[in-house]
């Protein structure tokens, strides 16, 4: 296995320039973006931009532009409302039974749409200090609602094997502690990462391991992806997704249809397709919601149900993930109450996979 490739990441806005990754002119109001928003491109996703096409997917995701320098009312730094639910640094507890462990604030590659950008990347704290880590642990500790612990920052894969190792071992030994969850863009964007060590150190006695496979585009999922996703399902990890619905990358049902049905080739259940937060500089790659669910209604007749994710959208403020897919169920034919009066059955007009209406149940 090749060692991780992260000394060779792309990090100033000249080296995109030198690669052919952007244009020579645009080198002052890249190196603005750059001031406000962290850059990192690594080797593994520099291979798979094409540099000759100006609408690569990949280079769209990751590849800093001047419009990230447009701010569009509504848009905000803690578009998803971490802070009003974090009681101790680290820590958001937004549901009852699981919180969020914000352990580092560096990533691997710093995707453009992300919606913790003014949060992490070089200039912010890049990890939690020894005491905000033993303050975070003792509120999962003394709070025993807590049924899973979701890792996240930053990526939590970024840390070693061995103080992953650690700290999965603290947390599984929490006896109300089921549940670790880890979000993570490293086996797309470093797979090598992902070694027999992570993968050791991930797989605890105590608690089940999930990990949340973040990516948007089905070339994400290289050779290389595959085979890191393969060892952590190999040891016993179910896998899972996270996407984003972005503009130019895979808001149109082939390559939506694509990345799904790779997800589920590698043993990854899809699980969330997010709708685009409202981040900074992040307007020209969001949908509309009206977007994101016709695409969802032609997902559902187009490919198998292991390929079906919920479409979700975060509401702004901290009120959580709420499900924005379209509705197969169009109109009561009788409200209950005049079902009851008239001593008849409550009818539904139900829109199948080809738009055609049914009633439910059906006239007899």
């Amino acid at each position: 296995m090749t060692k991780s490739s992260l000394a060779r990441t792309l990090r100033e806005p000249a080296e995109l320039v030198a690669e052919g990754l952007a244009p020579a002119a645009a080198l002052p109001a890249l190196e603005r973006v750059a001031a406000r928003y962290a850059v990192a491109i690594t080797p593994a996703l520099v291979e798979l931009i094409d540099p000759s096409d100006p609408d690569d997917p990949i280079a769209r995701q990751f590849v800093p532009t001047a419009a990230e320098l447009e701010m569009q009312p509504g848009e905000n730094a803690d578009p998803i409302g971490d802070h009003p639910h974090s009681p101790v640094s680290g820590i958001v507890h937004r549901y009852p039974d699981r919180v969020l462990f914000k352990l580092v604030h560096v990533c691997a590659v710093y995707c453009r749409f992300c919606f913790r950008r003014e949060m992490v990347g070089p200039g912010k704290e890049n990890a939690l200090s020894d005491s905000a880590y033993r303050a975070a642990i003792d509120y999962i500790r003394s709070h025993h609602e807590i049924w899973e612990v979701i890792l996240t920052g930053g990526d939590p894969l970024m840390l070693s094997p061995r103080r992953m190792g650690e700290i999965m071992t603290e947390l599984a030994s929490i006896d109300h502690v089921k549940i670790i969850r880890l979000h993570t863009r490293v086996p797309v964007a470093d797979p090598a990462r992902i070694s027999d060590e992570m993968v050791a150190a991930l797989n605890v006695e105590g608690a089940t391991t999930w990990v949340a496979v973040h990516a948007n585009h089905a070339r994400e999922l290289t050779g290389p992806a595959r085979a890191a996703c393969a060892r952590l399902v190999d040891s016993g990890i179910p896998l899972v997704s996270q996407s984003v619905l972005l503009r130019g990358i895979n808001d149109n049902i082939a390559a939506l249809s694509d990345l799904m049905r790779a997800f589920v080739e590698c043993r990854i259940k899809p699980y969330y397709l997010h709708h685009g937060d409202l981040a900074p500089g992040t307007a020209h790659l969001r949908t509309t919601l009206a977007e994101g669910q016709d695409l969802m209604r032609q997902l559902r007749g187009r490919v198998s149900g292991l390929c079906q994710p919920d479409y979700v959208i975060d509401i702004p403020g901290g009120a959580g993930k709420s499900p924005v897919g379209p509705s197969y169920v169009l109109a009561e034919q009788n409200t209950a109450a005049d079902a009851r009066e008239a001593g008849a059955k409550t009818s539904y007009r139900i829109v199948d996979y080809c738009g055609d209406v049914h009633l439910y149940p059906p006239e007899t």
